[in-house]
């Protein structure tokens, strides 16, 4: 959900006198005044928790705790011997609010800044009751639990300065919706069994009326949808995931609802049309947590009116693997358990799986990557990395691919 710059200075102008006030009385002992809730975010949970897992800081007995991240990179790339030159970019600057209101009564929030300020964004903005481990109630603007990336994306947590290709135009992270549903776990040992279900809000009729000339959930995300559903009637997203604490987790996920302007003031005007995505996550850590391997395999189907151009792809698949080895873990330039990471992304997205009508040829519109990465955690809070990326993308009739490569040093920090 987009706000203004205005009205978020204000917020956070407030948030700051609160924070000085309590500061100004406590000046004798500050020590004890400001807290902070520390998270080793290198340390994985389920996916599913990773929006509490984060470090915030708290003062006195001010019912509101505060955390945030900031990632920036510079960027240096060619196309095909084509080059723009050096660019710096602010990504991201994150700032999390939370409070528990009264027993089993929580609130989250996340602002994100993109770009400096060209976009802001309410990713979430939820209120929690909890009942038991097993059932929990959750409403507000809630993260749609559609992969692992889409729930566990901030920055700090990876290696690498670019996100998914398949987490960002297959699966359009990171894709928030205003509803309402429930979520739990349940504990076995060395076993935790979660799940998420939600009803929302969904997608518009940009999903295909865009600019792009292609089918794209991500130019779908109209910001009305924190007003009102286009097609008036709910989106439902649901994840179930198994982790064991010596293996790993395994997470299935699926999302479903009806995307097109079907009915507009009681009168039927167009066919329902859907848009649905099944997507399997996995992560694991091997040899004392020295090997970290992660992925993520996302499946679309969207229904395509017979008007339309082959252009537009009823059907998408994309992916990513991820494995992250410590090379060097000791102390390190006065930081006591430093790391240095050594490790590598595969990634490919198909906008447009099929045939064409005419011919029988493949239809292309695809892209690929390999991503090598070396990177240095002081703590497990903060990252510096370096990456190499090299894709090649092929547009829609299959030509020769364009061939881009991009050097990028970027650091990302929770504070």
């Amino acid at each position: 959900m987009r706000i203004s710059t205005f009205t978020f200075n204000i917020s956070i102008v407030i948030l700051l006198i609160c924070f000085q006030s309590f500061s100004i009385d406590a000046q004798t002992d500050s020590t004890k005044f400001i807290q902070r809730i520390p998270a080793d975010t290198s340390q994985q949970k389920l996916n599913m928790d990773a929006v509490y897992n984060r470090p915030f800081l708290s003062a006195g007995k001010l019912p509101v705790a505060i955390g945030g991240y900031l990632e920036a990179n510079t960027d240096y790339r060619s196309t095909d011997g084509i080059t723009e030159g050096l660019s710096f970019q602010a990504r991201r600057f994150t700032l999390f609010l939370s409070s528990t209101i009264a027993q089993r009564i929580k609130f989250l929030s996340e602002i994100e800044f993109e770009d400096g300020t060209k976009e802001i964004h309410i990713e979430f903005a939820a209120m929690d009751l909890e009942f038991h481990p097993l059932f929990n109630l959750r409403a507000g603007i809630v993260m749609n639990p559609i992969g692992a990336f889409n729930q566990n994306h901030d920055g700090p947590r990876w290696d690498f300065v670019d996100r998914p290709i398949s987490a960002t135009t297959i699966i359009p992270s990171t894709l928030s919706n205003v509803g309402f549903g429930i979520h739990g776990k349940y504990f076995y040992q060395r076993w935790i069994l979660g799940y998420e279900a939600y009803l929302t809000n969904g997608f518009d009729d940009d999903i295909i009326s865009n600019s792009m000339n292609r089918t794209s959930l991500a130019e779908g995300k109209d910001e009305k949808r924190f007003e009102e559903s286009n097609s008036g009637l709910p989106m439902f997203s649901g994840k179930v995931a198994i982790r064991n604490r010596n293996i790993g987790e395994l997470g299935l996920s699926y999302m479903t609802g009806v995307y097109n302007k079907w009915r507009n003031d009681g009168l039927i005007v167009d066919e329902k049309r859907s848009a649905s995505v099944f997507a399997i996550d996995f992560n694991t850590t091997l040899f004392n947590n020295r090997l970290d391997i992660k992925g993520e395999i996302s499946k679309v189907w969207v229904e395509i009116p017979d008007t339309y151009s082959q252009a537009f792809g009823s059907e998408q698949i994309g992916g990513y693997l991820d494995v992250i080895g410590t090379i060097v873990q000791k102390p390190m330039l006065g930081w006591s358990n430093a790391k240095i990471n050594l490790g590598f992304r595969l990634e490919y997205a198909d906008y447009n799986q099929g045939t064409f009508n005419e011919t029988g040829g493949e239809i292309g519109d695809h892209i690929w990557a390999f991503v090598p990465t070396l990177s240095f955690r002081p703590v497990g809070t903060t990252v510096v990395r370096l990456n190499y990326r090299f894709h090649q993308e092929t547009d829609l009739l299959g030509n020769p691919p364009a061939n881009t490569g991009i050097i990028q040093v970027g650091f990302s920090t929770y504070f």
